[in-house]
């Protein structure tokens, strides 16, 4: 059997609000309930599983691999919101778009600290 990735579970201080954050902004399919987690689906079968916590979050890093036109999409929703955005991790290049790997980058936060990037080609050139 090949090991793939089901799911991961994010903490959360408003689960359904991150929960609908994290699938709004890049048009994913709104998040479903299971048990205590609203779920945010993705199209490699992958889940996002939101939980309500009262603890300290540990902020996280979750990057997106999306088409070139998913990205125009996505990132007109990024500059709509006036969500500030990076060109890099580091948070160096503010309001900028990297160009790595002949292809497009983002980085913002998203609701609880989580750093999250889209991407239109893999880092590495696969």
């Amino acid at each position: 059997m090949a090991v793939q990735l089901n799911h991961t579970i994010v903490h959360a201080r408003d689960s359904r609000a991150s929960a609908q954050f994290v699938a709004e902004i890049p048009g994913l399919p709104r998040p479903g309930r299971f048990g205590p987690f609203q779920v945010v689906e993705l199209a490699n079968g992958v889940s996002l599983d939101f939980v309500d916590t009262d603890g300290e979050i540990a902020p996280r890093h979750y990057a997106f691999l999306i088409s070139e036109a998913e990205f125009d999409q996505i990132f007109e929703r990024v500059r709509e919101r006036n969500i500030p955005h990076w060109a890099d991790p580091g948070r160096t290049r503010a309001g900028r778009v990297n160009h790595g790997d002949r292809g497009r980058g983002v980085h913002f936060d998203g609701p609880d600290g989580h750093f999250i990037e889209i991407i239109t080609r893999s880092y590495g050139g696969t």
